[in-house]
């Protein structure tokens, strides 16, 4: 398992823990020491993981409201409303966009969107607009904060973004 692999799990064991998780505990879970898994959180946190660390170890912020994640994506403005579908039609909240502008440092946004209306709502006021979406600033790269119910809705958000080319590396 390379550090990306790793990682990944991590935040997939972080995403379904229903209590706190020691770095020592995970690092015995993935073979590696506890410095690591301290290296591997740090990494997971500047992609934008909202992970809060405790004497008694990590979890993520607003853990027992479903699974809170940030997912890096990419792709043109006219992609933007199939984005944000496969994101509601899985049953998560669209809490937000962010991106990283060289200027100004991270920009975001509150969206809040949970259904195809409020993707319909949303999208029909940008286009409607001389405004870009933030997006526009980073060459469509961007974050988007999201609230799954469960590990299999945040899967198969993962998995249907990646198929449509939209999630980001």
């Amino acid at each position: 398992m390379d550090g990306a692999e790793r990682r990944r799990a991590i935040a997939l064991e972080l995403e379904e823990a229903d209590s706190y998780l020691t770095a020592t505990a995970l690092g015995k879970r993935f073979g590696v020491s506890r410095q690591i898994v301290v290296g591997d959180v740090a990494l997971l946190r500047a992609e934008g993981m909202d992970i809060i660390a405790t004497p008694r170890g990590y979890i993520l912020s607003g853990h027992g409201e479903g699974i809170r994640t940030v997912l890096p994506c990419r792709h043109d403005r006219e992609n933007m409303r199939n984005e944000l579908n496969i994101m509601v039609d899985n049953g998560c909240l669209v809490l937000d966009v962010s991106v990283a502008h060289a200027v100004y440092g991270k920009l975001t946004a509150e969206l809040n969107l949970r259904s195809r209306r409020d993707v319909s709502d949303f999208v029909s006021r940008v286009m409607e607009s001389s405004a870009e979406p933030l997006s526009a600033l980073t060459g469509g790269a961007h974050w988007h904060t999201l609230i799954c119910p469960d590990r299999r809705a945040l899967e198969s958000v993962r998995r249907e973004l990646s198929e449509a080319g939209y999630l980001a590396e």
